[in-house]
């Protein structure tokens, strides 16, 4: 009986111990992010980022996010400690995180030093391709201790990605212009996730080489590109002009051939789990752009 209680014991303490074990994950800054136990006490630093800790089966630990992290819905009632131009450090100090997602592109590098210096650890969270989505999912899940729910939800998105990939890649590619803003004219380049929705959709982002990742671009540039289409978000202010830009000039091949194209950019833009419905609505889209093509 005793062996037995014994046995039954040490398993206990095992259990334990495999629960409280360390947890070490590479983040996209290729830094290594360590807790000692599953983190309870998360912020989110960008709207994306709060997606991903949902999609991951945390949304329950995440106690503070930046605005305008307002999905799923559950996302709107968490506090917030700032926007993208301001932290309230005190606030983000109040909440006691014990893992802090930030997002380079969205946060500034001072906010992110300042993050640094509060011993917390700090997981860099950047998809650049609609892969990546899946590989934040799974690693925030181990973070969070809740990686059977993260390793469904990345599952399912990579099944989703592998079919899109396999129905479009072989389709005549179409030259894209996504104008984020239309004054003065602003653009992405290929290493933002929009344009590896392109890509997969059979696209192909007419100033992808660009250096800057949201370079402004001249108007005279995109006539001299003469993109087969040209997307963009809905109008936010009435009074841009928004796709309306390019109807005067009838030449386009855009313009003559009805590719004036609105997309749902926080779909694409968000690097989060919802860009790869994003990319499923842009692949219709091209293929309607295909079938308008002159006999």
């Amino acid at each position: 009986m005793r062996a037995r209680l014994a046995y039954a014991a040490a398993l206990l303490a095992l259990a334990a111990g495999s629960v409280q074990a360390a947890v070490t994950v590479v983040d996209d800054a290729g830094r290594r992010v360590t807790v000692q136990q599953p983190a309870r006490r998360v912020i989110s630093m960008a709207p994306h980022a709060t997606e991903l800790l949902f999609a991951a089966g945390g949304g329950k630990q995440v106690v503070g996010a930046m605005n305008y992290s307002d999905y799923p819905e559950a996302a709107k009632k968490i506090p917030l400690v700032g926007s993208n131009s301001v932290i309230d450090m005190e606030r983000v100090l109040a909440l006691k995180p014990d893992l802090i997602v930030v997002w380079h592109s969205g946060n500034t590098a001072r906010q992110i030093a300042q993050l640094e210096t509060l011993g917390v650890p700090v997981f860099h969270s950047e998809p650049r391709r609609l892969a990546q989505v899946a590989d934040n999912v799974e690693r925030l899940g181990q973070l969070l201790g809740t990686g059977p729910t993260a390793t469904g939800a990345a599952t399912a998105l990579r099944t989703r990605l592998a079919a899109l990939e396999g129905r479009y890649a072989g389709r005549a590619p179409v030259t894209v212009f996504y104008q984020i803003w239309d004054q003065p004219l602003y653009t992405l380049n290929d290493a933002q996730i929009a344009s590896d929705a392109i890509r997969v959709c059979g696209g192909r982002n007419v100033f992808g080489a660009l250096k800057v990742v949201a370079p402004e671009v001249s108007l005279e540039a995109v006539l001299a590109a003469d993109p087969e289409a040209i997307m963009a978000g809905k109008r936010i202010d009435p009074a841009n002009p928004g796709l309306k830009l390019w109807e005067p000039y009838k030449t386009m091949t855009a313009v003559k051939r009805g590719n004036l194209l609105t997309v749902n950019g926080e779909l694409l833009t968000r690097p989060g789990p919802r860009t790869i419905e994003g990319a499923a609505q842009l692949c219709e889209m091209l293929e309607g752009v295909r079938q308008r093509r002159p006999k």
